[in-house]
């Protein structure tokens, strides 16, 4: 593949600063897995070849990151990725996996209803394109999906009924272009990833839905080159054709623009509040461009399961993704954050443990009793037995740690689990708390969502690296679900994301186990 990047030996010192340890291992790793499994590789979507200098740009990049927000899905789709979207001159991709009847799909429809009035006066005005790219609506509808790679593309006609989005003849009266399609491959490959690229300038990578669960999500802002990177990505999984390097129209009356500027107006836009609204302004955004890994990962249909006891867990699908997470976990020195819905996957369990042993520190923030079905389904076990195993198996370590010791070892690493949950709940530990608490939360202020479920997807390691995306630590999305993760390098940027998910915490979080405290 051709994309026009900069080859990786001609790039700055800044954007080579930290390919000496983590990027050239990360290559090698995936050149290793790809030369070693030709045939698995060849049919991901999409695939990348790690030998291939162009591939390489793709994931190998840098980008400035604006804003990282905190609240609840609809929150930050009603105040960062709507008027982002309304603000478009040109194109507007949007990806996301859920789609369903909501508080955030009647404040999107709201959103470009009232863009597309706007946009009917003055006429002759260049046209607006919008690319909408979904993998699950419903049971029924994964069941009976097209089992291609081409997908289902939805007809004007079901836009308004199906989808809930506006009438097709104002779209087209408004030059507003509009595209709808869906790709779901059976028994679990759901496309996973989440993103927003507003005329090939901006990208957001949220980890919300278009849905109705008041649950804590994340969303980051970026401008530079991993725009094009995710630029690809989506050409490459749902438009084959399209050519994203060409450069958009940028001709466009003084009116239009008036006009599409008054729609940033939040009274004319539907807002809807969370008491776990934050917005952090990272320090590097006023800096050079961040070392940014993208990192897809690719669907795969056979789930691999081992369902006798005496067999090992299979390997993971070596995608960009993994094999980078799994190289961060393992050149961690000092400290490992990770915050997950679901913890089911038993490598990355595994990885933690073997960090452990390296004296390095572990936080856990994960979710209780959270998509219990979906785990029982994808993982054959649940969040809950997987971190009894991990604090069974670290007890265990902990056994040997005095011998350890005496022959010089480190010492093993401090291990902290805990559960979130909403504010109000403050015995969320206790049998039956857990629906006590959403009740508590429903409970608030009617105008204020109050999260009742963590679904924010962070890793930060040793303080430096920052990782950000749609993959969860759980079995679906390391072995059957396509997604995608980007990577930061900057300690100044994972400070100030850590600062704002702690306060954003603060009270939200239940206690399970504390190496300290044992």
């Amino acid at each position: 593949m051709s994309h026009g990047y900069i080859p990786l030996h001609n790039r700055s010192k800044r954007d080579m600063s930290y390919s000496s340890s983590l990027v050239h291992k990360f290559l090698h790793q995936l050149q290793h897995h790809q030369q070693q499994n030709p045939i698995a590789t060849k049919w991901e979507l999409p695939r990348y070849d790690a030998a291939d200098e162009a591939d390489q740009q793709v994931l190998v990049s840098q980008s400035t990151p604006h804003v990282f927000q905190l609240g609840t899905g609809a929150s930050i789709f009603t105040s960062l990725l709507i008027p982002a979207i309304v603000s478009a001159r040109s194109e507007i991709v949007f990806v996301t996996c859920f789609w369903a009847p909501s508080k955030t799909l009647s404040a999107m429809t709201d959103a470009l209803v009232k863009l597309a009035n706007h946009r009917r006066h003055p006429p002759n005005q260049e046209p607006l394109t919008v690319r909408i790219c979904f993998s699950s609506r419903s049971v029924f509808q994964k069941l009976l999906h097209p089992q291609s790679r081409h997908g289902y593309i939805y007809s004007p006609a079901e836009w308004q009924k199906k989808l809930g989005l506006p009438d097709p003849a104002l779209l087209e009266e408004a030059g507003i272009r509009l595209q709808v399609k869906s790709l779901f491959f059976l028994p679990f490959s759901v496309m996973h990833p989440k993103f927003v690229i507003i005329d090939r300038q901006r990208a957001f990578i949220p980890s919300c839905n278009v849905s109705w669960e008041p649950w804590l999500e994340g969303c980051v802002e970026i401008t530079g080159d991993a725009v094009t990177s995710l630029m690809s990505f989506y050409a490459l999984t749902w438009e084959k054709h399209l050519d994203f390097r060409k450069p958009l129209p940028t001709s466009h009356s003084s009116r239009t623009s008036e006009l599409q500027h008054e729609l940033l107006d939040p009274r004319h836009l539907i807002f809807v509040p969370s008491s776990a609204h934050h917005l952090v302004r990272p320090a590097a955004a006023s800096s050079a461009p961040l070392p940014t890994l993208v990192l897809p990962s690719s669907h795969h249909q056979n789930p691999q399961f081992r369902f006798l006891p005496w067999q090992q867990a299979a390997k993971p699908p070596a995608t960009p993704l993994n094999v980078a997470m799994l190289e961060l976990f393992e050149q961690a020195r000092r400290s490992i954050y990770l915050q997950t819905p679901n913890l089911t996957c038993e490598p990355v369990i595994a990885a933690l443990l073997d960090a452990l042993k390296r004296g390095v520190h572990v936080t856990i923030v994960t979710g209780r009793n959270m998509m219990l079905l979906e785990q029982l389904v994808t993982a054959g076990t649940t969040t809950s037995w997987c971190l009894r195993s991990l604090v069974r198996r670290f007890k265990k370590l902990c056994t040997h740690a005095a011998h350890d010791l005496e022959s010089g070892d480190p010492g093993l690493g401090h291990l902290r689990i805990s559960y979130f949950h909403p504010r109000s709940a403050t015995k969320a530990g206790k049998r039956g708390s857990q629906a006590r608490a959403v009740n508590d939360a429903q409970m608030q202020d009617p105008e204020e969502e109050e999260p009742v479920h963590s679904h924010l997807k962070l890793t930060i390691v040793d303080g430096e690296y920052t990782v950000l995306g749609s993959g969860n630590m759980d079995r679906a999305s390391w072995y059957t679900s396509q997604e995608l993760g980007v990577l930061f390098h900057d300690a100044a940027f994972a400070e100030s994301v850590r600062e704002g998910v702690d306060l954003v915490l603060d009270q939200r979080l239940s206690l399970v186990f504390d190496s300290g405290n044992n």
